[in-house]
């Protein structure tokens, strides 16, 4: 898998699969999305449904040569099954790759979704440029990517980057995975909302917040009201802020990488979280390390996946054709 836009033209399709929406995108052999599509995610029948926003988009551009699909999960670079999926049970239980592509005759690359969001941002985003960079996805839950010398590296198994696993604190909340104080039970969307929860009815001065006014209120809205100067959303988004630059300083220091590219929608609270990241992953790592890596803001949104999958499964029929 390398990053070479100009060994093949045509166009490709990338799909993800990594929230409640079906996000289906046509995407030049540059990597610039043509089309996109975005509907409902029916997670009981998903190689049928994204078939049939596939056809959609080949009416339009019969020049498809292949499809990338981006999905939360374990993805096995041998078999190319999803191995282990907690937001997409029904995806580890057949084929997604040989389904999809008996459906539509196209040859299907399949991969974890923060290994494809990482890899439209390296081709295209905010990693163009670097050779060496790390990837974070912070939403409703956390991930990782990480890219060596143009490349994914995948690890021994073909599960590496999970960097919402970090243990932040030994004595933390119980996480998914089954240990205690990973990042992920602090700084995921959901975690953001439960510890701002939680702070509202222990300390008096939070009643000040218009938080404290909406009991349904979400990470976004807790980015929102920081950016309208709320001292008490200011400071939640603060502390996440450092519990994140905490794991991003281990990174630094254990892989002196080049650039680290923050992505997904905890990152809406744009710089007041990605200052504090920032702040605190430069008190924690080894300054020499730090000094050599840019920490930056995603810039794909919502298409990272849908284009790292296309790129992925450009670069895959390079390989094979």
């Amino acid at each position: 898998m390398t990053n070479n836009p100009t060994a093949q033209s045509g166009n490709y399709v990338g799909v993800d699969l990594s929230t409640q929406a079906l996000r289906v995108a046509l995407v030049a052999n540059d990597g610039e999305v043509v089309e996109r599509r975005e509907t409902v995610l029916e997670r009981d029948d998903v190689a049928r449904q994204a078939a049939s926003m596939i056809q959609e988009l080949r009416d339009r551009a019969p020049s498809i040569k292949a499809i990338g699909v981006g999905i939360p999960g374990l993805v096995n670079p041998q078999t190319h099954e999803v191995v282990i999926s907690s937001g997409m049970p029904s995806a580890a239980q057949g084929n997604l790759q040989a389904e999809l592509s008996n459906l539509t005759g196209l040859p299907v690359a399949l991969e974890n979704d923060a290994n494809a969001a990482a890899y439209g941002e390296y081709v295209t985003g905010a990693g163009r440029g670097s050779r060496n960079m790390f990837y974070v996805t912070l939403g409703q839950g956390i991930g990782g990517a990480i890219i060596l010398g143009g490349k994914l590296w995948l690890g021994a198994s073909g599960f590496a980057g999970e960097f919402g696993h970090i243990t932040i604190d030994p004595d933390g909340a119980e996480c998914a995975c089954g240990n205690t104080g990973c990042l992920e039970t602090v700084a995921s969307a959901p975690n953001i909302v439960r510890r701002t929860h939680e702070r509202l009815f222990r300390d008096g001065t939070s009643s000040l917040s218009k938080l404290s006014m909406n009991r349904d209120f979400t990470a976004a809205d807790i980015a929102r009201e920081a950016r309208n100067g709320d001292d008490f959303a200011l400071l939640m988004i603060e502390r996440t802020g450092r519990y994140i630059g905490t794991a991003v300083a281990s990174v630094i220091n254990l892989l002196n990488i080049e650039r680290i590219v923050l992505g997904g929608g905890v990152m809406e609270a744009g710089a007041l979280i990605l200052d504090a990241i920032i702040r605190e992953a430069g008190r924690r790592s080894f300054q020499p390390c730090f000094e050599a890596t840019q920490i930056v803001a995603a810039q794909l949104g919502t298409d990272a996946v849908a284009i790292g999958a296309a790129m992925l499964a450009r670069d895959a029929a390079i390989v094979t054709g």
